[in-house]
């Protein structure tokens, strides 16, 4: 059995997600600890999910905090100390639903979600009638959003005179970011920032083509400095500049990178990210006196664990990322898009606008794609190619962690890795020849399917 994908359990509400799985997750979950702050993004089925995940947790003795509505970020906030459970989908469609637990403000480990799997496999019971626990509602949004404020301080420059265009998404972005910016100093427009299940105004994912309204926006305001977009619950962020261009995702990241490593005064500084990022982040981190560690997509709390284990004294993780998803691990050990959006906001009042913040980065062309292949067939066609992608690319440097990636002497890059939700095997790949680099790794894979299915 195995609930958990890669960011908690999501699916259907109707289908998957249902108040039956959020109670027996509970009932799960609330034999790991004594207290739980339970929270919920603005989906319509989040209220019932919630509701059935605090008798769950209640019927195995713990005792509910009920926080409402929160971006899971400030769930995670509140979680410090005990534990949590979020009810969101992040930026999946209003369809959906998911649940999320926190341990002192770090997600589930796969140990910990292991053991959950298991309990609601074997159905315990609820503990006996006179050791349920109770539940009141408490109010984490306000000290939530002054911690942003107060953390950001510490970063780059006041916001006074800076105009932020805030896309929320019809997420609940739209009752933290703007709030955190205005508090800054910063001119605040927003856009869709009435929290609503449906999603009204675009997709809760922000890419490129659903952020189009930001972008467009920007384009027609001259006196815009930035554009900030959000999913759902407020974990992503996407930057757009004031020409309407989304900033690439891993060039926001080697900023972040560069900018944590920079101000640490340990002798071996570290960033954790994940092997499809990119390696302008490992430059940018190498040039200020860092290195880079990478940990599995999903995991940037399991990396962050890791490298201070395996670290001495003298090692600090500065920071933690993944493509979109950002850790500022002296705030605090979660993902958090709306910490991200000050620090940026900050750095770019300091910097006098994107370009300089940029301008160090080599951003070389990124591409992904997607090779089919069988679910049943990943296990043998990954075993295949952790033998012939070192004899395509025989001048790289293997590895093979976290599916195959090759690092040619040039810095460019390939990675190949199953997907864990569908049929497919990914392709990423970073070079100045990104197309011709694609090709041969996508026939190299193609003929491993081949030969394995």
């Amino acid at each position: 059995m195995s609930l958990f994908g890669t960011a908690g359990i999501r699916g259907s509400a109707v289908e998957t997600v249902t108040p039956e799985l959020a109670l027996a997750v509970g009932r799960a979950a609330g034999r790991d600890g004594a207290e739980f702050v339970v929270a919920r993004d603005g989906r319509e089925t989040g209220t019932a999910l919630a509701a059935a995940m605090e008798a769950g947790l209640e019927s195995a003795g713990a005792d509910v905090r009920r926080a409402g509505q929160l971006p899971t970020p400030a769930l995670a906030f509140a979680s410090q100390g005990r534990r949590g459970a979020m009810l969101t989908a992040s930026h999946n469609p209003p369809t959906d639903n998911g649940i999320k637990l926190f341990a002192d403000g770090e997600e589930y480990d796969r140990d910990a979600e292991r053991t959950v799997d298991s309990r609601v496999e074997a159905d315990d019971p609820p503990v006996a009638w006179d050791r349920w626990g109770d539940s009141e509602r408490v109010s984490v949004l306000d000290d939530y959003r002054d911690a942003v404020v107060a953390y950001a301080q510490q970063q780059g420059a006041p916001l006074d005179g800076l105009r932020v265009v805030v896309d929320c998404g019809n997420g609940m972005a739209a009752v933290a970011t703007p709030q955190v910016l205005r508090a800054l100093g910063a001119e605040v427009v927003t856009l869709n920032a009435n929290v609503d299940g449906h999603f009204p105004g675009r997709d809760s994912k922000p890419t490129p083509e659903t952020l189009e309204d930001l972008r467009e926006f920007l384009r027609a305001d001259p006196e815009a400095d930035l554009g900030i977009g959000h999913d759902g619950d407020a974990d992503r962020i996407v930057i757009v500049d004031a020409d309407g261009d989304v900033v690439h995702e891993d060039t926001v990241v080697a900023v972040l990178a560069a900018h944590y490593t920079d101000r640490s005064d340990a002798g071996d500084p570290v960033v954790v990210t994940t092997p499809n990022a990119s390696g302008r982040i490992d430059e940018r981190v190498e040039e200020s006196g860092g290195r880079v560690e990478r940990v599995r997509l999903g995991a940037l709390h399991e990396g962050i664990a890791a490298a201070r284990a395996d670290g001495d004294d003298d090692t600090e993780v500065v920071f933690a990322a993944e493509p979109w998803k950002h850790v500022h691990t002296q705030f605090g050990g979660w993902i958090d898009g709306v910490t991200s959006a000050a620090v940026i906001s900050r750095l770019v009042a300091d910097a006098g606008g994107l370009a300089p913040l940029r301008e160090p980065v080599t951003e070389r062309p990124y591409r992904k794609v997607s090779v089919s292949c069988p679910d049943d067939a990943k296990a043998a066609v990954m075993e295949r190619l952790e033998t012939t992608i070192p004899e395509t690319f025989p001048d790289a440097e293997v590895a093979t962690e976290y599916g195959v990636r090759a690092t040619l002497p040039d810095a460019s890059w390939v990675l190949v890795r199953p997907s864990g939700t569908e049929p497919y095997v990914r392709i990423y790949a970073e070079s100045d020849d990104v197309d011709a680099l694609v090709a041969t790794a996508s026939d190299a894979v193609e003929e491993a399917v081949d030969a394995e299915s």
